[in-house]
């Protein structure tokens, strides 16, 4: 017996154990303690809608209050890839290089206080491409760039996922993830990624049938490529859902890596001062939001970013519910092209050199000139260049 436990406990205290293993004659414990902190998980089926988990806290006999569908928490970064998509309708591309470098705001910038936004590691690593500024979650980044697009262009945007733009109010903050979302809203919105554009009603029931097994009630759902409403074009999704590959792949999620497939994509989310952990991520056929935070918003201590939070639920989640699922092709849809650009400053690099990246057929990379790869001029809203 550890002395250690000697002390800590006497005959007669009552305590809350986990029973590990069951013996003949011995039964294997150890020490559970009820945690303060909460958190949820929700999974679906983005084609249809269809719930296929949902853990709305940690005891519904402690709390009846659901964190999935009725808490309104700030998202973080996990907010940025809505953030993104906006800016690649502008003409933004995965290869558009960004300042990574400090910024400074007034009172009248913010909407509120004077602000001056860093890095979660506080460093700043200079111009990159949108690609890599996702995949490490860059602040700076995407200041700037809800910044160029403008907030009140990207508050009118995010709306077509299901947000309220009551709750984003249009200022640069909102590229940080500032305003409210339910976990059950970034469901919804994640959806549209894993689907291919589209919007989706979550439902949890599938159908209701008598003791006879007679059908009295059937849902049907709106699908996908068939019924349901288009809210961002299939390309757009398709080179989203590229950049949250490589969160997941090289960025801040790597350790979803341990399921060892190749089609997942996702984004972690931290607040300021550890209050709120996330991590959205998906697969074609299923999309989880894990979120981790006490009900009274207080920090969960130093370091409790997403990755290391609320990404291992989602891990365990998934390694159970994709198991025997073979993995999905990522093919791009028709107006998506591959070429090659310099790793450095996203211009257009001759073929066979640089590295590859997906681009909308009318925003190509442009050539050092300034012209697109096809010899064409960039179209006036195309921002291949330094922020």
């Amino acid at each position: 017996v550890n002395p250690n436990l000697k002390q800590a406990l006497k005959p007669g205290d009552v305590i809350e154990v986990l029973v590990k293993k069951l013996d003949r004659d011995l039964v294997h414990v150890q020490l559970e303690q009820t945690p303060l902190v909460e958190g949820g998980l929700i999974a679906l089926e983005p084609g249809k809608g269809a719930i296929r988990a949902m853990v709305g806290g940690y005891d519904f006999a402690r709390s009846k209050f659901n964190r999935i569908t009725q808490a309104l928490r700030q998202p973080g970064s996990n907010f940025k890839p809505f953030i993104y998509s906006a800016a690649l309708e502008k003409g933004f591309t995965a290869a558009t290089v960004i300042n990574d470098a400090p910024l400074t705001f007034t009172a009248a910038q913010t909407g509120s206080e004077p602000w001056e936004p860093k890095n979660y590691d506080g460093k700043f690593e200079g111009p990159m491409r949108l690609r890599a500024a996702l995949a490490k979650s860059k602040n700076l980044v995407s200041v700037r760039l809800l910044q160029a697009i403008t907030p009140q262009y990207a508050q009118d945007y995010i709306s077509r996922f299901g947000f309220d733009p009551k709750l984003h109010p249009p200022y640069l903050t909102m590229a940080l993830g500032a305003g409210n979302v339910t976990p059950m809203q970034m469901l919804g919105a994640y959806s549209a990624f894993a689907n291919g554009g589209y919007k989706i009603a979550p439902y949890y029931i599938d159908r209701i049938e008598d003791d006879k097994g007679k059908v009295l009630l059937a849902n049907q759902p709106v699908v996908a490529g068939e019924s349901a409403e288009r809210v961002i074009d299939a390309r757009n999704a398709f080179v989203m859902s590229s950049l949250m590959r490589d969160v997941v792949r090289m960025g801040t999620a790597t350790k979803a890596m341990r399921l060892k497939r190749n089609d997942l994509a996702g984004k972690t989310g931290t607040t300021n001062e550890f209050v709120d952990a996330w991590f959205a991520g998906f697969q074609p056929t299923l999309v989880a939001i894990a979120w981790m935070g006490f009900d009274q918003p207080k920090t969960l201590g130093r370091n409790e970013t997403g990755g290391s939070a609320a990404l291992p639920i989602w891990i365990d989640y998934m390694s159970v519910a994709l198991k025997n699922v073979p993995e999905e092709a990522f093919t791009p849809p028709p107006g998506v092209i591959v070429m090659s650009v310099n790793a450095e400053t996203g211009l257009r690099a001759p073929e066979g050199s640089g590295i590859s990246e997906y681009f909308y057929q009318e925003f190509p990379a442009p050539s050092t000139d300034g012209a697109a790869a096809g010899g064409e001029k960039l179209p006036d809203d195309a921002r291949n260049q330094l922020f």
